[in-house]
This record gives structure tokens, sequence and C-alpha cells, in this order.
């Protein structure tokens, strides 16, 4: 899980003209964009200022303006670097279907590499899982950013796998969402299930389980 946690104090900054940020400001975008990201996810888009975001990164919010424009922008950025790192997964997961894996295997290989990404990233399934409640232009920008491009490549390889007996015949769209959203709603809302199992404290054990359930699901 990628956690940004530099709460350090600003460094001093030299006077500059009003809305520009200190030419000797250091910023890490990405680590801006994992903040926000983080924020948005807790909150949703609505109930988030940049204000609010700039100060759990601990810069200005003049900074925040300056890097991504307006409140909307950021958060379209923040997509944008979510579909940036899911492109090995999804490339991945394209590359299975010229694989020597059987039909039913080069799924259960899918699944494995969709986990993978869940573990290193469970905040991304909070994300979505917030911004899903969105509508129109974005709820559009979320979809086709950060869902057709892995679903198209990942509901072929059920499709396949049913059409060779492999698997069960049933509803690709409904057996897609249904692991998906399970998978990710599981690791993103690990605290919640912390009271009653101790397995989020074991994150190997967790990814074991998770996965064994996941294929379980397929039988």
């Amino acid at each position: 899980m990628a956690v940004v946690t530099n709460h350090a104090a600003q460094p001093a900054i030299e006077k500059r003209s009003r809305g520009r940020p200190a030419r000797s400001a250091t910023v890490d975008r990405e680590a801006l964009l994992r903040i926000s990201r983080q924020v948005f996810a807790r909150q949703g888009f609505q109930a988030t200022s940049v204000r609010e975001i700039a100060r759990d990164a601990g810069v200005n919010s003049a900074l925040m303006a300056h890097h991504f424009g307006s409140k909307e922008e950021l958060w379209i950025a923040v997509v944008e670097q979510i579909a940036g790192t899911a492109v090995p997964m999804i490339e991945a997961t394209r590359k299975l279907q010229s694989s020597n894996l059987g039909p039913r295997e080069r799924v259960e290989r899918a699944l494995t590499i969709f986990i993978d990404r869940v573990f290193t990233d469970p905040d991304v399934g909070l994300f979505f899982s917030t911004a899903a409640t969105e509508q129109g232009e974005r709820l559009n920008v979320l979809t086709e950013r950060l869902v057709r491009p892995h679903h198209d490549v990942f509901v072929l390889l059920l499709i396949d796998a049913m059409d060779s007996s492999n698997l069960k015949r049933n509803d690709p769209e409904l057996i897609y969402w249904m692991l998906m959203n399970a998978i990710s709603k599981t690791v993103s809302y690990s605290h919640v299930i912390a009271p009653f199992s101790s397995l989020p404290q074991r994150p190997k054990e967790f990814r074991k389980a998770v996965l064994g359930v996941a294929l379980s699901m397929l039988a």
C-alpha cells in the first residue's frame, strides 16, 4: 500500500507574487496525488476541499492550484494516476489470452494479478467505491479510464473459459463485477474486518485467503 506520511513542516518560502508557488518549493507531484486520492476516498468529491488536501500534504493551497488547477482537474489527475499505475496489470492480463495456460487457468491467473494489485494499493478500491457514487462526467471518466481497460480483457478470459466448458456458464458481466467488488472492498475495508478477524494483521495470510475465496467463487 502506497501511503504518504510526510507531514513535516514546510521549508521557509521566499516572497512570491500572489497565487504563484515559491520557486524554491520542492514538491513531489505523485505524492500530492496519492494524498489527494486518500482524502477523496474518505470523503468523496463534494465533501473534499483543495485546502483540506493541501493541509494534509503540508503545502500551500496555492501550490495545489498551480500544479493541478481546479478541484475537478485535481480529481481527474488522481484518476489518471491510478490508470497509469494499472497499465502493467492490464497488460499482464491481456497477455494471458495468448499464453500456454488453459482457459480456466488464465482466469485464475488474472485473479491473482488483480489481487496483487489491490494489495499493493488498497486505497484505490476505497477511492473507486466512493467515486462510483458520482454522476455525469466524473462517472464517465471513472468508467472509461479505470474500469473499461481491465474489464474488457478480463471478461474475454471468462467468456473463453465458459465456451470451452472450463467454467460454469453464467453471466460474465455479473461474475466480473461480483469478483472485482468483493476483492477490492474486502481489502480496502480491512479495518472493518479487523475486529472480527486477525487476517488483516497478517498480510500474506490475508492475501492467500482472499485468493482462495475468490477462486472458490468460480467453482
